[in-house]
């Protein structure tokens, strides 16, 4: 399975604003390093859990469905699913109605289960498709406390590092690990 980054998160899990508090730096001083900071952090947790953590729209491509056509979807937590999709051998699409899908928001990984009545691909590869909307919330209240505490450590390990360039960029500090361990979705 493919996943593509259709719409990348409105807002950061903090903001400049938390950085400059947690870091003790006057405003406005390197706020563009910061955002930056920012963004490769929250990046970094999203890609460690397997969790988006603001709202963002993801492309899922399959050859087929699986066995049993039950999808295991590679981003937790799914908001919705927003489409699925199936190709013919002439590679014309073909939307999927709502009855034919179920979502299991609750179980981890995500999971969407396709009905036995859509048929299959005509296409050998890249035949079918789910679009999902995956993170906790709009907003920076909605992500766990945890992942806001992880970015905050990256960021202030990079802002306080910085002239090491690739060595620091390569290290993790200690307790980001342990913090996001819990958070990891299994991958099956």
């Amino acid at each position: 399975m493919t996943s593509i980054l259709i719409t990348a998160p409105a807002v950061e899990p903090l903001t400049i604003a938390d950085l400059r508090a947690h870091l003790r730096v006057r405003e406005g001083v390197e706020d563009g390093l910061l955002e930056g900071y920012l963004k490769a952090a929250r990046e970094h947790v999203e890609r460690c859990t397997g969790r988006a953590l603001i709202f963002q729209s993801w492309r899922l491509y399959l050859d087929n469905w699986p066995e049993g056509r039950v999808v295991r979807l590679p981003i937790a937590p799914v908001h919705s699913v927003n489409a699925v999709t199936v190709y013919d051998a002439d590679g014309v699409a073909r939307n999927l109605t709502s009855d034919k899908w179920t979502l299991a928001q609750g179980s981890l990984p995500p999971r969407v289960k396709i009905s036995l009545d859509t048929g299959v691909s005509g296409l050998a590869m890249m035949g079918a498709e789910i679009e999902i909307t995956a993170g906790y919330g709009a907003a920076p209240e909605a992500v766990p406390e945890t992942c806001k505490q992880a970015i905050r450590l990256l960021v202030a390990h990079w802002y306080e590092n910085r002239e090491e360039g690739a060595k620091v960029l390569s290290s993790i500090p200690q307790g980001v690990d342990r913090l996001l361990a819990s958070m990891k979705v299994p991958r099956i």
